[in-house]
């Protein structure tokens, strides 16, 4: 006697092609040490006033944080000089890539993003219904011409990771203006800039400029990374008023928890400690570019705090070797094949003792082929 199948519900189809974001590794198992050096954290940790900040919010536990985050985005619009008005804050960016994509992306729609944008953007596209489309990069960097011949008439939004992650590579302003003009103005242009704290090239700008004179740019930004708060989970998102108010109507209640308002507060205030965390990362990211390429190991140029590393296809030192043998040495690279890079490993600059000690690792990697 057969028995029938009994319904049940099922997700939209395009939610089970979603591949999931995968993190990068932790630890080592059997190892008690480990540098992890694969989510491009801050080597500094956080503000010592930050901390604070987070223990004294404990006698809040019990109560709800204020709705709109506003003395976070107080905070920020001081730093910055921006109107906290046209601040929204979110449970990390990747939580406003999210509502962006929720909000302006329809069935039918396609979200561009260049070849080796960030994960999370084509999850998002799939997730609003909508069709993601990628450009092609040259030298591991987004190539605008490329951008602008995949705009169709259903492209309704771009996002452009500056710097860009994996590969640590950025574009000029000059150029984002360009891609920008060659937009339809009914197109927004997402500018994800999680990492402009650490970028010290003249002509880089995180975009404020071009939020500011336009209604279809906007800009976003994290606490995660030079601030050294990822536990915390902090992005805001610098936009035009219409944008703004679209968003605080499907952003989470309380989307912010209070913690991480007080820290958040805390931490943009510290320049001192910002710029001290800039001054580590300028001098090891040089020095472990060089050092590195010592070995023939491929090093694309990065403006972040974090190098994407291309391995020989010789047996013994492919990346997938490279990774089995510093995992070993306590060494948690990130592998980027999920990006289309089998060959290359991401490493972020660490503390110096991490710093030297990877690159001693690789070193013997590379003179032993890879054995152990």
């Amino acid at each position: 006697m057969s028995v029938s199948k009994r319904p049940r519900p099922e997700p939209r189809p395009e939610i089970m092609a979603i591949a999931p974001y995968v993190p990068g590794k932790s630890g080592v198992a059997g190892l008690a040490k480990v540098h992890k050096l694969s989510s491009n954290e801050s080597p500094l940790g956080p503000s010592p006033n930050a901390i604070e900040a987070f223990r004294a919010n404990a006698a809040a536990l019990a109560s709800y944080p204020e709705g709109s985050s506003r003395l976070l985005r107080e905070a920020i619009g001081r730093r910055f000089g921006l109107e906290p008005e046209r601040i929204v804050c979110g449970n990390g960016s990747d939580d406003l890539i999210v509502l962006l994509a929720h909000v302006f992306l329809s069935p039918g729609d396609e979200g561009l993003y260049s070849q080796y944008g960030f994960l999370e953007y084509p999850i998002a596209i799939r997730a609003a219904g909508a069709t993601p489309v990628t450009a092609k990069e040259t030298r591991d960097t987004a190539d605008v011409d490329a951008l602008l011949a995949k705009v169709t008439p259903r492209t309704k939004l771009v996002f452009l990771a500056n710097p860009n992650n994996p590969t640590g590579t950025y574009l000029p302003f000059s150029e984002v203006k360009r891609l920008h003009a060659g937009l339809p103005a009914d197109t927004l242009l997402v500018l994800d800039a999680a990492y402009a704290e650490y970028v010290t090239r003249n002509d880089y700008a995180a975009g404020m400029e071009l939020v500011s004179a336009n209604e279809n740019v906007v800009m976003l930004r994290t606490f995660s990374k030079i601030y050294g708060l990822a536990n915390l989970r902090i992005g805001w998102v610098y936009a035009p008023e219409p944008i703004v108010d679209a968003l605080n109507r499907v952003r989470g209640p309380f989307n912010v928890n209070g913690a991480a308002i007080a820290a958040g507060v805390a931490a943009i205030e510290d320049v001192g400690h910002v710029a001290a965390a800039v001054a580590h990362n300028t001098r090891w990211l040089l020095w472990l570019s060089e050092e590195i390429a010592r070995f023939g190991i491929g090093v694309t140029p990065s403006v972040g705090n974090f190098l994407l590393l291309q391995f020989p296809a010789t047996a013994g030192r492919t990346a997938k070797d490279a990774d089995r043998f510093l995992s070993a040495r306590g060494f948690v690279l990130r592998a980027v094949g999920a990006y289309g890079l089998p060959d290359r490993l991401r490493l972020t600059v660490g503390t110096e003792e991490a710093n030297r000690g990877i690159v001693a690792a690789l070193g013997d990697f590379m003179a032993a082929g890879g054995k152990s």
